[in-house]
């Protein structure tokens, strides 16, 4: 009998523990970390993780958990600069960020179209998403972010429906060095060749597009 609720036991531990990671993570998320330096996402991101655009900060909910786990490990080492996230970052704890960014993934997010090459691209910001400017060795962006902008596995986040202050921040921090931690230099690369007039156009298509199902 002893032997019997052994595993029964360790089951019921390991649920246990999912709960608390859980709840932790919601918590995060919520009422912030057990440093009093890590504040709330919900401060800033919206308890339902889908940001504030008028101020730039960016959708978390239904990104990548890897990507965002990745990304908050890079504001507290500086290889992605923000005077905002990089103290947060620093007083959370490995086990936070896993929490936290598991919880952020689980939030309900909007569905995109899965916009593709063969569509019309009418516009520069257009031109540029769909096609690229291989002229000039800037490749399509949806050709890494995936049809639509929907974004790819842990590397590649989600373009569409962020906004145009938050995308524009991104590439103009890629090109002035402060924001350095994709692979290979890959953005810093297609940033660097882009003008200020393509930052704006590209980062405004993407802000335009639609939901599925949203009203045009």
């Amino acid at each position: 009998m002893t032997f019997s609720r052994l595993p029964l036991a360790g089951l019921c531990a390991l649920l246990l523990a999912a709960q608390v990671q859980a709840a932790d993570g919601q918590k995060l998320l919520t009422q912030g970390g057990a440093n009093p330096a890590a504040m709330a996402c919900a401060g800033c991101h919206g308890a339902d993780g889908m940001g504030m655009a008028a101020a730039g900060f960016p959708r978390l909910a239904g990104l990548s958990a890897g990507y965002l786990a990745k990304q908050i490990g890079d504001f507290r080492s500086g290889t992605r600069a923000n005077p905002i996230m990089q103290p947060i970052a620093a007083a959370l704890s490995d086990d936070e960020i896993n929490a936290v960014s598991r919880t952020l993934a689980a939030l309900p997010a909007p569905a995109y179209p899965r916009t593709g090459r063969a569509e019309k691209a009418e516009g520069s910001g257009a031109r540029l998403a769909l096609r690229g400017a291989w002229e000039r060795n800037i490749p399509e962006c949806v050709s890494c972010h995936g049809p639509g902008g929907l974004g790819v596995g842990d590397t590649f986040p989600p373009l569409a429906g962020q906004s145009a202050q938050y995308l524009s921040a991104q590439l103009n921090a890629w090109r002035q060095g402060t924001r350095k931690n994709d692979p290979a230099d890959l953005m810093g690369h297609v940033a660097r060749a882009l003008s200020d007039a393509e930052v704006t156009a590209v980062s405004d298509y993407f802000a335009s597009l639609n939901p599925q199902g949203a009203a045009q």
